[in-house]
């Protein structure tokens, strides 16, 4: 199982909302240096573009290059990234996977970009059990019935449990629906025994952020566990 520390930004600052909600923002500080320790154990990263996110278009791309030209870090982003430039954009400046949430509904661009693009990646944020888009704000399809439909065009995707983010109360029990896809979990991940059980259900990856932060959980421990766990 792989472990991807995340940094979520906002205004150039790495923070943590608490389920998404853009007033209960937490700062931590300044995300190359956060980065930097991270990479001392690590070599890829999960980062969210929340000011793109809520605003429909990336607004940290700046930040994101100089984390990638200063770590070496391999990068997966998220976040406003609903256009054919604004990811074309990130790729050039050197992210390894694209994120895309609300904009995968839109069957016809996501079949462009992933002609175009390798490695692009849908994120599933679910919120019970139906899609929440538009920066988590409205609620669309049940999450099941968006993996039918989207895993004709790619075989990576991120399950957040919405209402688990941020919130350091533990993982959301899901039954696994997905088959043989890279299926990476994310959304209230804060203890070694969270990670032994998506490996047992069958997730590839999980995603942490606010567990590290508030040293809940160190990452040498979850990396410990991750080696000794299959992948899904």
């Amino acid at each position: 199982m792989e472990v991807y520390p995340a940094i979520d930004l906002m205004s150039g600052k790495a923070v943590r909302l608490y389920k998404g909600r853009r007033g209960d923002v937490k700062v931590y500080g300044d995300p190359v240096k956060i980065a930097e320790r991270f990479a001392e154990l690590v070599d890829k990263i999960h980062i969210v573009d929340l000011d793109g996110a809520f605003e429909g278009f990336p607004r940290n791309l700046d930040v994101v290059e100089g984390i990638i030209e200063e770590t070496g870090l391999r990068v997966q982003l998220g976040g406003g990234l609903r256009s054919y430039e604004a990811i074309e954009r990130a790729y050039e400046i050197g992210v390894e996977n694209v994120i895309i949430g609300t904009k995968a509904f839109d069957l016809e661009f996501l079949r462009r970009i992933t002609d175009d693009f390798d490695g692009i990646t849908v994120s599933l944020d679910s919120r019970g059990g139906r899609i929440a888009i538009k920066g988590w704000l409205e609620e669309g399809m049940p999450v099941r019935e968006a993996y039918e439909t989207l895993r004709a065009y790619v075989d990576r995707f991120i399950y957040t449990a919405v209402e688990r983010d941020g919130t350091l109360t533990g993982i959301e029990k899901i039954e696994r629906f997905w088959e043989s896809e890279e299926f990476i979990y994310a959304g209230g991940v804060s203890s070694a025994e969270d990670l032994r059980w998506l490996a047992e259900i069958g997730f590839s990856g999980t995603i942490v952020g606010k567990a590290l932060y508030e040293g809940l959980v160190s990452l040498e421990e979850l990396l410990e566990v991750a080696e000794c766990s299959p992948k899904g």
